[in-house]
Formats: structure tokens, sequence, C-alpha cells
């Protein structure tokens, strides 16, 4: 089942998504979407009212870049990496996928 229509994301227009118990930042880039925790990870504040360039997400609090290709704090005042979720899409439908992680003790 798909999250939504890639017709529905406006390019380089951020948004939330809550999906299994996550809070994730969708952004289109052309025809490419990234998925990314909504939380920054230097304050609580939401990544998808960020303004993206490029594959940039800056978080509108403090100013903090994040990559949206892996998560990657770029500029400080951040220095934690975010999760990034892997996306599909087929024809028109956009489906994020959340891994469970596994307890291997």
């Amino acid at each position: 089942m798909s999250d939504f229509q890639l017709s529905e994301l406006k390019e380089y227009i951020p948004v939330k998504l809550e999906k299994s118990g996550k809070t994730i930042c969708v952004t289109r880039i052309g025809e490419e979407v990234f998925a990314i925790d909504d939380t920054c990870s230097h304050a609580e504040a939401s990544l998808s009212e960020g303004e993206v360039s490029g594959f940039k997400i800056e978080c509108w609090l403090h100013g903090a870049e994040f990559d949206l290709r892996t998560g990657q704090a770029i500029t400080l005042p951040a220095t934690i990496a975010l999760a990034t979720y892997p996306v599909s899409i087929q024809a028109n439908s956009v489906t994020i996928e959340i891994l469970e992680k596994r307890d291997d003790k």
C-alpha cells in the first residue's frame, strides 16, 4: 500500500508524515523522493518546516543543515546524523519503508 502519490508532492517542499510511530520528513527533488527523521538532532524542531536547497534541508530554528540522501549533519550546530528511510516509487505511488530493528542478543 502506498503512502501517497508522487504528484501530491511539490518539488523542494518538505512534508511531515506519521508512519509506524515515527515522524518523517519527506521531500521530492525531481523524480526522486527522500525520507529522513523529521526532528532535528540539535533541537526539538520539525525539519518539515525548514527549507530545501539542492539535496540539503535546513532546520528553521538554528540553521543546521542535513543531507537528505544520507541523513548526515553537514553544518553546525547539529553534529548527529538522522535516520533515513528507503523510498520506492512505482508508477505514481510512493512508499516509505520503516525497517524494524531486531535484537540479536
